[in-house]
Order: structure tokens, then C-alpha cells, then sequence
């Protein structure tokens, strides 16, 4: 299948080539002749599969095809994505797929300057890459306008309708027009938010290539149980064992990850930290500097669980495991993109058994065990080996 039977239009295919995309992935092949259709899409894939390029797609095909100007502070299809990393991400790929063209793209996230973002949107956007907060603040400047939008996406929907965003995603959806085209893209999809998700699509179509929670399978996993106290020295022990790739490092707080990467500093690593107290610029030129090598190690709090898209991402450790289960597959999903390798390694301290279960319970199978001993029930106990079955020997007095 290539994407000209797709029904993409051989302008989009040429674009495509130069940038060495060929060939379709599953997500992208069941995805995209649905969305040509002007069908509501709910897709399922997971990290790496080339999400973005399935919902964009046909969306920059229409628009090419309109061949005309938005309005001033019009925009015509709306991307909303829960984190300023991911909608950087979707910016730059959709920014590519419509280079020579007359497509406007346009960015607003918090943590830049508003005033630029209003300056740029009084032209009109065709598509609109946003995070919920700082659209909203725009609406509320009256900078911008979603009346005639003809599509709204959703990008990685189970965070985007959980309950931090939700509030804000029921004050957006109205202002578009009811007879939009909506779609829905995530790794993981909840059933509560399958759900919710009904709420704003219109008889959708489910389109799903693995099953919710998988993590792809060319990611090679592993755990170790290790006191919080030991995982540094653990992490130093792995990361020395690679010096030369990509690693990606996991903490649950931003103070953490600040620690943790003073500690790794100490030990001459070329390494940086982002999470939400960092700027947007600090965390634009923390990923520009990682992506070009002149750093080997990142360390980052959910704020790169989803977005972050750097194929030659080696390892990712999970220092901390995440609060939340479906994350994991989100942290994990760093590495082995676009069909690479990768390893992904999980440190459980005590503490940390019931975050493990969960994960383990979300992905459907455990985690195989690289090191330590099984923390017991309670947490502060190391489990013992259960006792052999034994055959009770019958009494004799009682028998006779």
C-alpha cells in the first residue's frame, strides 16, 4: 500500500518523499482514507506509528484543494494537544508536510510571548497546533476566532479528556461549528474515556492497531529493584554502560529531576533538565540540543512522556515510576521510533510496588526482573520464596 492509494494527491506524496516518507504506516493506511471521507475518527496506535501524519493529512489535502485564504483570526481546523512538547512536535511535522504550499500553520502554547501570538493570528491560520490554556486566554483577548473551523483534533485524547483538561476542552468544542470533523488520536484510551469521548464525535469509526496499553514491540523492557536511596548509582552504573547513545531519564518531580541531574553533572555527563518550572525557551533549546548530540542524557518529568520525537533515543529509564499507569507507555514510547530498537529500564523502590502492579495490570503482562528481589505486599520487606507443597502425611493414630 503506498500513499497514493490512500487517495492522497500527488503533490502531498511528493512533499512526503523529500522528507524520505514512503511508505504508510498501519495506523497512517487504516486511518487516512477514513478522514479523506470527512468520517470522525477515533484511532488507536502506539507511540512512534505516525500518529500525526494520520490525522493531518487529509486535513492538509483539503485545504489545498479549498485554494483559498483564511479570514483574519479565522482558523479553519484546530489541533489541541495537552502538553507544550507535543504540540511543538505536531508543529514542525504538519509545518513540513506543507512546505510550497499556501497552507498556513500556526503555534500558540504558554511560556511564549502572547503578544507575537496574537500579532500572528490576526492573519488567520489554516491549522492550528494549540494547547488548551493558552488558546483559552486567546479567546478570551478575543485574538482569535473558531466559528467556521471545519476540524478539531484531539491528539493523545486521553489526557486531553481527563480531568485537568476537560474544563477547558468544554469551553472550546462550542465554539466550533457543530458539523465539524472531529478526531481523536491517543496510544491508550481508558473505556471511561472512550466514553466521554461520545460526547464530541458524531457516529465515529474506531480504527485501532494494537491493543490500548501496548508498548511497541521492539521495545525491549526491564526492572530492577533498588532502594530510592541506590538508584542513582544504578543509573550512573547503566548509563556508563552506553556513553555513546541517547538517554532518556524519568522522574516524577521537577525538584527530582533538578537533583537528579546536579548528581549526574557531578559525574561528568553531558546532561540537562526540563519540566514545567523551565521556560519554553529553556526546554526548546534543551530538546534542540539533545536531538543534535551535544547532550546524551535527558532527564525530564512527564512534561516528554508525549511529543518528544528523536528516533535515535536509545535508552529510557524510568527512575521513578509514573503516578499514573498509562504514562508509562507514553515514557516508554520514546524509543524504538520509526521501527528502531530501544530499551526502556523501570527502578522500583519499595514504595513504588503499587505503581508497578498498575503499570503491569495497563500493559496486560509484567515487567521482566533484571535485578534485586521482589518487594514483599507491604513495601519494606523483601518477599520470601514460597514454601514447596507438601504432602500432609496421614495420622496413623487417628487412622487406626
Amino acid at each position: 500500500m503506498t500513499f497514493e492509494t490512500l487517495g492522497l494527491n500527488p503533490r502531498i506524496v511528493k512533499t512526503l518523499k523529500t522528507q524520505s516518507i514512503t511508505d504508510p504506516t498501519p495506523i497512517q493506511q487504516k486511518a487516512i482514507p477514513l478522514a479523506l471521507t470527512g468520517r470522525d475518527v477515533m484511532g488507536i496506535a502506539q507511540t512512534g506509528t505516525g500518529k500525526t501524519a494520520a490525522f493531518s493529512l487529509p486535513m492538509v489535502q483539503h485545504l489545498m484543494q479549498a485554494g483559498t485564504k483564511p479570514d483574519l483570526k479565522t482558523v479553519r481546523g484546530l489541533i489541541l494537544a495537552p502538553t507544550r512538547e507535543l504540540a511543538k512536535q505536531i508543529f514542525d511535522n504538519v509545518t513540513d508536510y506543507t512546505k510550497g504550499s499556501h497552507i498556513k500553520v500556526n503555534l500558540v502554547v504558554g511560556g511564549a510571548s502572547i503578544n507575537a501570538q496574537i500579532n500572528r493570528l490576526q492573519r488567520g491560520s489554516d491549522l492550528l497546533v494549540a494547547t488548551p490554556g493558552r488558546l483559552i486566554d486567546l479567546l478570551d483577548r478575543k485574538a482569535v476566532r473558531l466559528d467556521v473551523a471545519q476540524f478539531l483534533v484531539l491528539d493523545e485524547a486521553d489526557q486531553m479528556l481527563d480531568l485537568g483538561f476537560i474544563h477547558a476542552l468544554r469551553r472550546i468544542a462550542p465554539l466550533l461549528p457543530a458539523d465539524r470533523q472531529t478526531m481523536l488520536f491517543s496510544a491508550t484510551m481508558p473505556k471511561q474515556m472512550s466514553e466521554l469521548a461520545a460526547t464530541y464525535l458524531t457516529d465515529p469509526v474506531r480504527v485501532q492497531v494494537s491493543p490500548p496499553g501496548k508498548p511497541a514491540e521492539k521495545i525491549v523492557q526491564g526492572l530492577h529493584f533498588v532502594e530510592q536511596s541506590d538508584k542513582t548509582a544504578l543509573l550512573i552504573k547503566h548509563l556508563n554502560a552506553h556513553p555513546k547513545d541517547k538517554a532518556l531519564v524519568f522522574t516524577r518531580t521537577k525538584h527530582g529531576a533538578d537533583r537528579l541531574t546536579k548528581a549526574l553533572l557531578k559525574h561528568d555527563f553531558e546532561v540537562t533538565a526540563i519540566h514545567g518550572n523551565k521556560s519554553q525557551g529553556q526546554r526548546e533549546r534543551a530538546i534542540k540540543e539533545f536531538r543534535k548530540g551535544q547532550l546524551n542524557v535527558l532527564v525530564a518529568t512527564d512534561v516528554a512522556a508525549r511529543g518528544l520525537d528523536i528516533p535515535d533515543v536509545r535508552h529510557v529509564y524510568n527512575f521513578d515510576l509514573p503516578n499514573v499507569p498509562d504514562n508509562y507507555v507514553h515514557r516508554i514510547g520514546r524509543t524504538a521510533r520509526a521501527g528502531r530498537d530501544g530499551s526502556a529500564v523501570a527502578y522500583c523502590a519499595p514504595a513504588e510496588m503499587s505503581e508497578l502492579k498498575a503499570i503491569q495490570k495497563t500493559m496486560g503482562r509484567d515487567i521482566p526482573v533484571l535485578g534485586g528481589t521482589r518487594w514483599g505486599p507491604s513495601g519494606d520487606t523483601r518477599q520470601k520464596p514460597a514454601r514447596p507443597n507438601r504432602k500432609r502425611r496421614p495420622n496413623r493414630r487417628k487412622a487406626a
